[in-house]
């Protein structure tokens, strides 16, 4: 038997810090990813670094039979370390930034290339969450094998963040999935359990524990002593075919989708199509060079720089509880109780269920709360269908969770009450204080409203200070946003409780001060108003639907207002008066009241501007009797301004009035809020992405032509940025 050599010295004793290895008895060398520095492992240059020295060391070493890569964290790889790519690059230096980018990134696409070289056997055992680069880095070694558990994702989700898998995946994974199947992964971000992850061909096995991970991936190398990777084995078919004929067919449609989805709105979804239809004729390691050019240039784009900051490194923290106030212990949330059992107590009643809370679903009857459960039972007899982690026994255990009531009594040793009950003052004050009576002292009372002022509505509680605004959206189970409204008498301790219950049951919380409409409401409402007036003025219902969703909205203002409906508008505007109406607010009603005298009054009815049919929906061809086209001469270009730029300055004036509190909770609630154009980074990156001097000029202009709902306040002329 061969004796094993001694391994190099480390070339850094800091690499000691990311990975180590140990040959085992079996003379597999055995590396262990574990940055101890960090909470996870990510995809770093010292990361890379250290696992290729770890191979280096022992290439030449016939000893040595092969490499297991395993992690010594809960997650095996989290992906990349986006937190410096949100900030604004220098223009002066954009070109020097690029090439070192691309010398970074290039560098270890060499790295990894040189681990793939090694003639030994190499197999990855994925213990936990496995995304973006972290997936990248398997495609180094030649067997994949996961530990079996649900709960862990795997895939690659970069186009999410306005780039795509740009450490190799995107050039490699045609040759593993074929091309259509390696296109659809990247462009729809899969993340599948490691049982959907075989059948997508990602990886190769589960394993039922750790232990028989490392036993079956010891088999697995010793039977396989000259294993190769599929881009560098000349005898490899892509499966499916390559570029002729069917790749570029295949290329060709998936652009024209893009386009479609996206309107051009997202650099980094061409450019990945890009590395793809030209990689694959290319070897691979100029295939790889030409990927690291294309990936650099998508981090440079001002959308990926906005998408990153917004919807990773702003998320993230939300999701952490960012808002907190400090000093406060953990308001751990047992047992909540839910006044009202429609859709969105339902709603509540799940998503708390799922996260292990104890939950009262009350209601005027048994029976009324008894259907405010059925909606769970129906969510969960569909998980236990789809298969995967959701067995009968664990939806019996959630549903068992949820006990409907008529009786307040059952609300007795809650830990915080919700109330959703219908947007009426009188309605919510008599069961906060029915409710309230039921809960000790130290407990929190919070209320699910859309419009209602909190401070108001915290007239009818006894104990002001721990009353607070908790506005859920809806379908409760898939939003992920939920708006904290702190009234005037809330104090730091019901914030921090209320923080803490949001982020329990995986949401995410932004913290917002009292105000008629808060923030996303309020904000929001200015979509469908300002395209009521755009209708009113002559311009098309389809064009002002397409530009709308051309410039980023996922769904065009006049569909928004069918789904809130034209029949709470109204009830809304009936609680002020309207001599207190501007011009801009009459027009607006003038155009809902016509909508309302022919019955249109939204979605729930069947017809509001549009028609809904069991085929589907269209616009109602009525809208163009009721409002003329009229030689308006507005652009597309004037369109599209008039519906986002006013989103953004609604915005800003939340901010200037401090009903915002920071501008990160402006731009995560107006994506997971109202949908507003994600690519931008939110309605207050929007207004650098136009860059802010365009903006306020582009805003005069919309003043002088359209009133001054569109003026601009000397604190945001003053502004140099939003960040």
């Amino acid at each position: 038997m061969t004796a094993i050599k001694e391994p190099q010295k480390p070339v850094s004793a800091a690499l000691e810090k990311f990975a180590t290895s140990q040959v085992n008895p079996d003379g597999i060398c055995v590396i262990t990813l574990n940055m101890v520095d960090y909470p996870t492992n990510l995809f770093t240059p010292n990361l890379i670094n250290a696992y290729h020295h770890a191979v280096m060391q022992y290439a030449q070493d016939k000893a040595v039979k092969g490499y297991i890569l395993q992690s010594a964290k809960k997650e095996f790889l989290a992906g990349a370390d986006l937190n410096s790519a949100s900030g604004d690059a220098d223009k002066e230096s954009a070109e020097s930034l690029m090439e070192k980018a691309f010398q970074s990134v290039y560098g270890i696409q060499r790295k990894l290339r040189e681990i793939e070289k090694v003639e030994k056997p190499k197999v990855s055992i994925i213990n936990g969450a496995c995304l973006g680069g972290g997936y990248e880095v398997t495609l180094s070694t030649n067997y994949r094998i996961a530990v079996n558990n649900n709960k862990i994702k795997i895939g690659l989700p970069e186009i999410q963040l306005g780039v795509f898998p740009g450490g190799g995946g995107a050039s490699k994974l045609p040759y593993l999935l074929g091309i259509q199947s390696a296109i659809m992964f990247c462009l729809q971000a899969k993340q599948v359990s490691p049982a959907k992850a075989v059948e997508e061909g990602i990886i190769h096995a589960t394993a039922a524990t750790p232990e028989e991970a490392t036993a079956e991936a010891t088999k697995w190398i010793l039977a396989n002593p000259k294993a190769i990777a599929p881009w560098d084995d000349k005898k490899h078919k892509i499966p499916g075919g390559g570029l002729i004929p069917n790749g570029l067919q295949v290329i060709a449609g998936s652009n024209g989708n893009v386009s479609k989805m996206t309107h051009g709105n997202i650099p980094g979804t061409i450019y990945y199509l890009a590395t793809v239809y030209e990689g694959l004729q290319l070897p691979i390691d100029r295939a790889l060079e030409l990927e690291s050019r294309y990936i650099v240039k998508a981090f440079a784009s001002v959308e990926a720089r906005h998408m990153i900051r917004t919807l990773f490194v702003n998320m993230q923290k939300a999701k952490k509880g960012k808002n907190k106030p400090k000093g406060f212990d953990y308001f751990d949330v047992k047992k909540v109780g839910i006044l009202g059992a429609g859709m969105m107590g339902a709603g509540i009643a799940y998503s708390s269920a799922m996260s292990g809370i104890d939950v009262v679903l009350k209601d005027v009857s048994a029976e009324a709360a008894e259907k405010g459960k059925a909606y769970s039972v129906k969510l969960l007899e569909k998980a236990v269908k789809k298969g995967g982690s959701m067995t009968k026994e664990k939806a019996d255990a959630i549903l068992n969770r949820i006990v409907p009531t008529a009786d307040y009594d059952a609300l007795k040793g809650c830990d915080l009450i919700i109330e959703a009950v219908f947007e009426n003052v009188e309605l919510k004050a008599t069961v906060t204080k029915d409710a309230e009576a039921m809960i000790a002292a130290d407990k929190v009372f919070a209320s699910n409203t859309s419009t209602l002022p909190i401070t108001m509505l915290a007239k009818a509680s006894a104990r002001p200070d721990k009353f607070i605004g908790l506005h859920f959206f809806s379908p409760v189970d898939k939003m992920q946003l939920v708006e904290i409204i702190v009234g005037k008498q809330t104090n730091d301790a019901t914030i921090a409780a209320a923080v803490d219950y949001v982020t329990k049951i995986n949401k995410v919380p932004i913290v917002v001060n009292d105000s008629r409409g808060f923030y996303t409401s309020r904000v929001f409402g200015v979509y469908p108003n300002e395209a009521a007036l755009l209708l009113e003025e002559g311009v098309s219902p389809v064009a002002i639907e397409r530009i709308a969703k051309k410039r980023g909205m996922m769904v065009g203002p006049l569909a928004v207002m069918d789904e809130v409906s034209q029949e709470l508008a109204l009830k809304i505007a009936s609680t002020t008066k309207e001599s207190e109406w501007t011009d801009y607010h009459k027009r607006n009603m003038e155009v809902i009241k016509k909508l309302a005298a022919e019955g249109r009054l939204g979605k729930k009815y069947g017809k509001g501007y549009y028609e809904y049919t069991p085929d589907g929906k269209h616009l109602w061809k009525g809208l163009d009797e009721m409002f003329p086209r009229k030689d308006h001469k507005m652009t597309e270009k004037m369109i599209g301004d008039r519906l986002l730029h006013r989103m953004a300055l609604e915005t800003y004036r939340c901010l200037e009035e401090k009903v915002l509190t920071t501008v990160e909770d402006g731009d995560i609630g107006s994506i997971f809020g109202f949908g507003f154009a994600p690519f931008t980074g939110g309605t207050l990156s929007y207004i650098d992405y136009i860059g802010l001097p365009k903006f306020v000029a582009e805003c005069d202009e919309l003043a002088a032509n359209y009133g001054d709902r569109f003026k601009v306040s000397d604190s945001l002329r003053n502004r140099k940025s939003m960040y």
